[in-house]
C-alpha cells in the first residue's frame, strides 16, 4: 500500500501556512517534513501533532492507496 499526503498540502494552501510554519507550530523535525514530502512513512506521533495544529483528523491529511493486484 502507498501513502499519499496530498490532502495535507491542500490544507496548508487553504490555511495560507508554509511547511516551515507547520514545522515550528507542530514541533516536528525537518526530517519528518522531508519524509512527508516523499510520501514516506512517518510516526503516528508526527501525524497527531500536525492534526492538533491544523484542527483536523488523520484521514483529513493523508490517504492510503491500495496497490492493484495483478491477475
Amino acid at each position: 500500500m502507498a501513502i499519499c499526503y496530498n490532502k495535507l498540502w491542500k490544507i496548508l494552501i487553504d490555511k495560507h501556512m508554509s511547511k516551515t510554519q507547520l514545522i515550528k507550530e507542530a514541533k516536528i523535525s525537518t526530517n519528518a517534513m522531508a519524509r512527508l514530502g516523499k510520501n514516506a512513512d512517518v510516526r503516528v506521533e508526527v501525524l497527531v501533532k500536525i492534526c492538533s495544529v491544523l484542527g483536523c483528523t488523520i484521514d483529513d491529511i493523508m490517504e492510503i492507496i491500495p496497490e492493484e493486484k495483478e491477475q
